[in-house]
C-alpha cells in the first residue's frame, strides 16, 4: 500500500490508501476479537517451547524495527501513509510481544487465559487506532471539499 501511494501523488490517493489501511486494522482488530474469544470459550492450552519462545521475540524486534523505519520513512517524507502504515506494523509486532508474557505465565503458572485476555488489550488499542485513522480521513476530505458553486 505505501509502494503504490508513494509512486503517485495526489490528495485523493492519499485519502484512498489512509482509508484501506485502517480497514485493513479493523480487519486486524475483528480477527483478534474473534480469536481471542475462541480460544477463552475452547479453554485452549498453548503449547510452548525454549525454540518457539525465542522465534516469538525474534518476531517482535523485527516487527518493532520495521514499524520504527516506516514511522521515520513517513515523517521525513512528511506523508501519513508510511507513518500510518508503521502504526499498523507496530501493531502486528504487539501480538508477538503479547504473546511471549502469555507463554511465560501459561508454563510457569498455567495461566492459559493469559495469551487471548492480551489479544483483547490489542483489539482496544487497534479499535482506538481505527477510530482515528478515519477521524483523520474524514477531516482531509471536509479541508479538499470545495464548496458548491451558486452561479
Amino acid at each position: 500500500m505505501v509502494i503504490w501511494e508513494l509512486s503517485g501523488t495526489g490528495e485523493d490517493r492519499r485519502r484512498r490508501a489512509l482509508r484501506l489501511i485502517g480497514t485493513g486494522f479493523a480487519l486486524l482488530a475483528l480477527h483478534l476479537l474473534v480469536q481471542s474469544t475462541w480460544v477463552l470459550a475452547a479453554a485452549f492450552h498453548p503449547r510452548h517451547s525454549p525454540r518457539g519462545i525465542g522465534r516469538t521475540a525474534g518476531t517482535a524486534v523485527v516487527m518493532f524495527a520495521l514499524a520504527r523505519g516506516k514511522t521515520g520513512t513517513g515523517a521525513a517524507l512528511g506523508n501519513p501513509v508510511p507513518a500510518t502504515e508503521g502504526r499498523v506494523t507496530l501493531i502486528d509486532g504487539l501480538p508477538a510481544t503479547a504473546v511471549l508474557p502469555g507463554l511465560v505465565l501459561h508454563a510457569a503458572a498455567g495461566w492459559w487465559w493469559a495469551d487471548p485476555a492480551a489479544g483483547y488489550v490489542l483489539v482496544l488499542y487497534a479499535a482506538r487506532e481505527v477510530r482515528e485513522m478515519f477521524g483523520a480521513d474524514r477531516a482531509a476530505h471536509r479541508r479538499t471539499k470545495k464548496p458548491p458553486s451558486h452561479g
